[in-house]
């Protein structure tokens, strides 16, 4: 988990992150997931903040505590994967609101999906998105965002011109 060669925490803080974003997603505090999986406040904002070593029972815990599978992967360090982005403060107030679950839902009844995996998507996608930006966005930033992926949603425009004329000529 923590490379002692070149110092970097657990994983680069990757787990710390999803596990932020895990948590955030689901409306949870920090308080409640220690609760539920028997480990304290300061050692979950440690890992949240890529600090420390868990074991595999405390990951065990945590993912249990949040409704999760822990799936642990071995792969080659070249295999070019991003690290998940870090999920920054204004999303996580967000993601703790009765709005936030409120619009996953009908999002998740529009597109047919489980609200809590689609939720957790979405703000894996907006911490991207707001790192993608080079900038800390605001919480008025952020649900301008999800409105515009609620409407997406709820309204899905029809198929482009180019899209439609293909459909016509093409065999039935």
């Amino acid at each position: 988990m923590e490379d002692t060669a070149n110092g970097r925490g657990v994983e680069d803080s990757a787990i710390g992150r999803q596990l932020r974003a895990r948590r955030t997603a689901a409306g949870r505090t920090v308080a409640s997931v220690a609760a539920d999986a028997g480990l304290s406040v300061p050692y979950i904002a440690n890992l949240e903040n890529g600090r420390g070593n868990p074991t595999t029972a405390a990951l065990r815990r945590l993912a249990e505590a949040l409704d999760l599978r822990l799936v642990v992967t071995l792969a080659p360090e070249d295999d070019g994967a991003a690290a998940p982005a870090e999920i920054p403060g204004s999303l996580v107030r967000l993601g703790r609101t009765r709005r936030f679950r409120q619009t996953v839902t009908a999002m998740a009844a529009a597109l047919d999906r489980d609200a809590d995996e689609l939720a957790a998507q979405l703000v894996a996608a907006l911490a991207a998105f707001g790192q993608t930006m080079g900038r800390e966005l605001a919480e008025a930033d952020w649900w301008r965002l999800l409105d515009a992926l609620l409407l997406i949603a709820a309204h899905p425009s029809a198929p482009a011109p180019e899209q439609r004329s293909e459909t016509r000529d093409s065999p039935r």
